[in-house]
């Protein structure tokens, strides 16, 4: 088997690919308002005629290079080029004021790196044996399973619980429509033949990522990004080293944890990261003010969550993130089937991912060292230029999926009902969970309730599924104790 996973990735057309995906997603990453999870659903359709081996490691080139770019325009512009350098800002910013941006980026590079690095390991260790645990799950533990996934939309709606919930419950409502799994008798599909066969989540996903993103780009099309620093000195030297090794580690383990946890995302990651990074200082007092622990600390946890997002997507079909998510439907279009019998029939496939995406990082190392110079004139491409390009990009995307422009009018509605939901706060990926769980959650709740012959008391007959009960309490209970706290 590991024969065949090194013949797998080491040839060089997965190196291309690999290094073609990396460089997308820092010049996705670094263009403030593209976030990573835009950038993978703009490339998902260019896989579709790929072999599996090569269209993901693609797919998860972009989600590495698209968490590291983020920083680039933190430091430089004071705007995180994603959500997942928010926290980078902080002190990255001020590196720059001092003349200091190329050391900042350097900083960040190496230390995007170990954290993608600690993931992979994570991710290459836990990942078979929680495989191996879910190979004993049935029909009431996949049941569980997914309402455990749909628990963690109370944890990802922002501002609001409820607006989380009314988005997933909408997601939720989308994944019935199609012929019913178990009675044959199409539901919600409207004499439209097209529904027959459901509705296909990467249009939807399409729509409300990327879609939505561009329409916002057009209300500030003609405002141009400046950048004033010059770039240079980007190899750390011996006594940030010194720091990097001892914060990056840690918070790349950090990052992994919060990874592991569906819905939680690089930010939190980020922002966790930093947080203990602070507590732990001796000096505090100086985080905000530009030191290397500030810009260390957040970017090694955002790429620590790179791998541990894919630990419940590959195990359980559960997905970490939004890019996950995505991630999930590149499988699907690929004929295979996220959970623990991929482990076990298409192992070479899943081994080639973990190699594959340690490599990434390695790219991601060498790009960011090598040619930031390159990915900083990225920032002062027009928005009239880029805008169109995204938006040309999204319908042929969409097309693409199954040649039908029927998915083309799917993605521009779920793109408009994504940028009015952005105008009004609301977070779309709880919409996007509910659209990938509740089939899930409906088949398995069926046949649980086959197998006991209409008892409920199957949900709660094995310790598995105890712990699901429990995890889904714990999940949905926190952020009303948490607010009483705050109260109080």
């Amino acid at each position: 088997m590991l024969l065949e996973v090194l013949n797998s990735v080491f040839s060089v057309q997965i190196f291309l690919f690999i290094i073609l995906g990396v460089f997308t997603g820092i010049c996705i990453g670094s263009l403030p308002g593209l976030t990573a999870t835009m950038g993978v659903a703009l490339v998902l359709p260019l896989t579709f005629g790929m072999e599996a081996t090569p269209g993901i490691l693609l797919l998860i080139g972009v989600y590495v290079g698209a968490i590291y770019g983020g920083s680039i325009s933190a430091i430089l512009l004071r705007t995180p080029g994603t959500p997942a350098a928010a926290a980078t800002v902080l002190d990255g910013y001020e590196f720059s004021k001092r003349g200091e941006s190329g050391r900042a980026m350097g900083i960040s590079t190496v230390s995007s790196f170990i954290g993608g690095v600690v993931s992979v390991l994570a991710l290459w260790l836990i990942s078979p044996q929680l495989a191996k645990l879910a190979l004993r799950f049935s029909a009431p533990e996949f049941f569980l399973l997914a309402v455990f996934g749909l628990s963690i939309i109370a944890s990802i709606s922002g501002n609001s619980l409820a607006k989380g919930v009314l988005c997933g419950g909408l997601g939720i409502s989308l994944s019935f429509i199609g012929i019913d799994g178990i009675t044959g008798y199409p539901r919600f599909t409207f004499n439209n033949i097209n529904l027959l066969s459901g509705m296909s989540f990467i249009p939807v996903m399409i729509g409300l990522f990327a879609m939505s993103q561009a329409f916002s780009t057009v209300e500030n099309i003609f405002t141009p990004d400046q950048v004033t620093q010059k770039i240079s000195k980007v190899w750390p030297s011996k006594k940030d080293w010194k720091v990097i090794l001892k914060t990056a580690p840690l918070s790349g383990a950090i990052g992994t944890i919060i990874g592991i946890v569906p819905g939680a995302g690089a930010e939190i990651g980020a922002f966790v990261s930093y947080s203990q990074a602070k507590r732990s200082s001796r000096h505090p007092e100086l985080f905000g003010t530009g030191i290397p622990e500030g810009i260390s600390a957040p970017e090694a946890g955002n790429n620590g969550v790179t791998g541990g997002a894919l630990i419940p997507m590959l195990t359980m079909g559960v997905p970490g993130d939004a890019v996950a998510a995505i991630l999930i439907g590149a499988l699907t279009v690929q004929g295979l089937q996220p959970g623990p019998l991929l482990f076990t029939e298409h192992t070479t496939l899943v081994y080639s991912i973990f190699l594959g995406m340690f490599i990434a990082n390695v790219t991601m190392l060498v790009l960011g060292l090598s040619s930031l110079k390159l990915f900083v004139k990225v920032l002062s491409v027009p928005k009239a230029i880029l805008t169109p390009m995204i938006f040309v990009l999204c319908v042929v995307g969409s097309y693409a999926i199954n040649t039908n422009f029927f998915d083309v009018g799917v993605m521009l509605f779920f793109g408009i009902l994504g940028y009015f939901l952005q105008k009004a706060d609301v977070s779309v990926s709880p919409a996007v969970l509910g659209l990938i769980l509740g089939p899930m959650a409906e088949s398995n709740f069926r046949r649980a309730l086959l197998m006991s012959e209409g008892s409920y008391s199957i949900f709660v007959a094995s310790p598995i599924a105890w712990v699901f009960v429990v995890l889904t309490l714990v999940t949905l209970l926190g952020p009303v104790v948490k607010e009483r706290l705050k109260k109080h």
